[in-house]
Parts: structure tokens; C-alpha cells; sequence
């Protein structure tokens, strides 16, 4: 069954999109509007024609991000080993909608997901590789971390309240000792480099497969220029026992920005599990085991002392 995202989210749907289009860019005009598979919650997703997709931010903290990629993603594809969405149009406010949107071209491929990836261990690879590469680009002019990428980025201490709140909360099913001591130490250190290029939201959602093998990275609105570290959750998130090493090895980064990598997935699951424990069981439960993966994680990125 086709998981698709209700229509209406935002008062955005498929009407108003054709409606924009249509005022817009009447040239595609004639298209078909259908939303997407699988929607994301920042931005409302959907297909126009065969090749290209509409992206219309949810909310006004959303809209930095449009502009960030139709001026950001042109310049750091040719640098890219993998593709990233192709910028076609920058679209205006219009027909009772109240932001700034955007036109993409359409990437083909299908979302990482369990079952879906046959090497995990090649895809940490890929993953890295890209990274890498993400990390050369040249950042002259370039965002820097702060509120348009919620912060990443920037320190994890941004999130320090709320993550000792939530850690008050889950006091009865989180070792909060050792809790605190994994965010203590994302807290002590920092990055000490010229900032790099970041993505912000490495997830499996935002990574495309062809053919069972990375093929493509999606949705940059939370990129900018600062501390790569938040790049690194899906250490936790995905991988595990020979692809978290291959991809900790590949990326050959200090063990400090492993360590505020740790407290960013902390904080992350920590957020969402003391959100969704007594209403969604099934999003509590991979948060849980991703929690418990930084946890007990001292085997690979040292001891917490």
C-alpha cells in the first residue's frame, strides 16, 4: 500500500499547486500534480509530470531553505559524487499561499529502508565518500550553522535544556547516568577546524537507492557551513557492528566530533521517544534502540568517563 502524506497539510494540495504552476510557470502547466509516496513534514512534496517535483514549505520557519537551495545546490552538484535535485524554478507567493516555493527536477530511485539495502557495508562507503566531498566544497559565502538549519551545525549545546528535560521525563526507562555523561562529553568539545559543508539531515529518507546502491542525496534545507558532526547520526540510526565502523573509519574524523555526534543522535531520539512513547509505539521503539545503540556504543567510539 502507497503511504501518502493526506492532502491539505499546511491548506496546501493538489489544487493550489496546479493553481501556482499554472500562474507561475504556464509553461508546465499542462502537467499532472500528484503528491509524492513518502512525505516529508518541513516542506509538502509533489510530482509534477514525469520529471519534476513542487516543494512548498509547511511553515514559515521552512522558508529560508528554498532560497538556500536555489542558490546553494547549483554551485555544490558539480563537486557531488552522487546527485542531488536539480534546481528549475524559484516560485513566488500567490493564490492565498504565503511563502516562497520551489520546482525540482525529479530524481528516480527509492528511499533506504529495511530490506532495501542487500551491503550495508558499501552503502556506509558510499555515504562517506560523499561526506568527503560534501566537505571540500568551497564555503566562500556560504550559510553559516544557525537558525536556518536549526542549528545543526552548530553546538548540540543549543538543545542542552530541552535534553535534560526530556532525560527528567524518561528517568524510568533511560540509563540517565550514562545519558548524561554521552551528552556531557558532545558538550565538552568542539570543532576546532575552519567550518565545512554540512548537510544537516542525513537520514535514511533523504538517501536514494538504484539498483540496491546509493544513487542519490535529497533535501538540503537544513545544509550550511559549520561542524560536520551532525552529518554523523545515521551512524546510530542505520548502521551498526562492521558498516558503523567502515563508515567511521572512511570518514577519518577526531574523536571529539564523534562524541557531539553522540549527543546529537541522543538528543534527537531522547526528544522524539519522550513524544511518541504513549502514542506511537512503533516510532518509540526505533528511537529506543537508538538510544540504546549511542549508549552502549563504547566499544567503537571509546568509554565515557
Amino acid at each position: 500500500m502507497v503511504n501518502r502524506a493526506p492532502d491539505g497539510r499546511a491548506g496546501i494540495d493538489a489544487a493550489l499547486v496546479r493553481r501556482l504552476v499554472g500562474a507561475q510557470f504556464p509553461r508546465w502547466s499542462g502537467l499532472a500534480v500528484e503528491p509524492v509516496a513518502v512525505d516529508g513534514w518541513d516542506n509538502r512534496t509533489y510530482r509534477l509530470g514525469s520529471d519534476k517535483t513542487v516543494r512548498l514549505p509547511t511553515a514559515a520557519g521552512y522558508v529560508p531553505a528554498v532560497a538556500k537551495e536555489n542558490t546553494w545546490l547549483p554551485r555544490l552538484a558539480p563537486a557531488l559524487p552522487l546527485a542531488v535535485p536539480p534546481v528549475l524554478g524559484l516560485g513566488e507567493p500567490g493564490e492565498g499561499y504565503p511563502y516562497p516555493w520551489s520546482v525540482r527536477g525529479w530524481l528516480d530511485g527509492e528511499t533506504v529502508a529495511a530490506g532495501r539495502v542487500a551491503d550495508l557495508t558499501a552503502l556506509a562507503l558510499d555515504l562517506a565518500a560523499f561526506l568527503h566531498a560534501l566537505r571540500r566544497c568551497d564555503t566562500r559565502g556560504a550559510p553559516a550553522a544557525g537558525e536556518h538549519s536549526w542549528w545543526r551545525g552548530a553546538s548540540p549545546a543549543h538543545y542542552d535544556e530541552e535534553t535534560r528535560r526530556c532525560l527528567d521525563v524518561l528517568g524510568d526507562e533511560v540509563d540517565t547516568g550514562r545519558a548524561r555523561a554521552v551528552w556531557e562529553s558532545a558538550l565538552a568539545t568542539g570543532w576546532e577546524d575552519e567550518p565545512v559543508w554540512f548537510h544537516g539531515d542525513i537520514a535514511p529518507g533523504n538517501l536514494l537507492l538504484t539498483g540496491g546502491r546509493l544513487s542519490a542525496v535529497i533535501d538540503f534545507g537544513t545544509s550550511g557551513v559549520g561542524d560536520p558532526a551532525c552529518d554523523l547520526v545515521i551512524a546510530w540510526g542505520l548502521f551498526s557492528g562492521q558498516s558503523r565502523t567502515a563508515f567511521r573509519e572512511a570518514l577519518g574524523l577526531d574523536p571529539g566530533t564523534w562524541a557531539r555526534a553522540r549527543g546529537w543522535a541522543l538528543w534527537k531520539s531522547l526528544l522524539v521517544l519522550s513524544q511518541t512513547r504513549d502514542t506511537d509505539p512503533a516510532q518509540a521503539a526505533v528511537h529506543r534502540r537508538i538510544i540504546a545503540e549511542v549508549l552502549g556504543d563504547q566499544a567503537v567510539f571509546g568509554e565515557v568517563t
